[in-house]
């Protein structure tokens, strides 16, 4: 009877595991904060945005594609972030590889997606981040974080 109590308690507890987030994504993206003080970014602009996931398990690729992947590969280096899903909690990134300088500094951007899935829609916030060489000259960007807010949606699965 213990282990019968038990096994339903868990069951109660325990989940259906990771949520399926595979397919294309409609993304609206609001700008916000520009600590990072990027060139044409306007806070308060939105953009329409389309991202495939695709998802083995709880490894997940998101690829964002248009004009919004050309940016972003622009900054960072890449329009493609790696990353997982936990539950219905979805975090991927991209370390990024454009080098660049500003007097002594030397730095890149990395991007990170911390997202929610619910069902067919997910929302969350892209942040960008710089990684510089810690010379005096980065005093502007050391530490600084540009992000952006998204909604979106998908199809639902066949």
């Amino acid at each position: 009877m213990k282990r019968l109590l038990v096994l339903g308690v868990l069951a109660a507890c325990g989940g259906g595991g990771d949520a399926d987030v595979a397919g294309n994504y409609t993304m609206a993206i609001t700008n916000r904060d520009n600590g990072c003080n990027f060139n044409g970014y306007n806070v308060g602009a939105q953009n329409m945005v389309a991202v495939n996931i695709t998802q083995t398990d709880s490894n997940l690729m998101a690829t964002v594609s248009g004009g919004g992947g050309f940016l972003l590969a622009l900054v960072v280096g890449s329009n493609i972030y790696a990353g997982e899903v936990d539950g219905d909690d979805v975090d991927l990134q991209i370390i990024g590889n454009i080098a660049m300088n500003s007097g002594n500094c030397a730095f890149t951007y990395n991007s990170e997606i911390h997202a929610t899935a619910d069902a067919n829609s997910m929302n969350g916030r892209i942040e960008y981040r710089s990684v510089t060489n810690m010379n005096s000259d980065c005093a502007a960007i050391t530490g600084c974080l540009t992000f952006q807010e998204f909604a979106g949606s998908r199809p639902p699965p066949p």
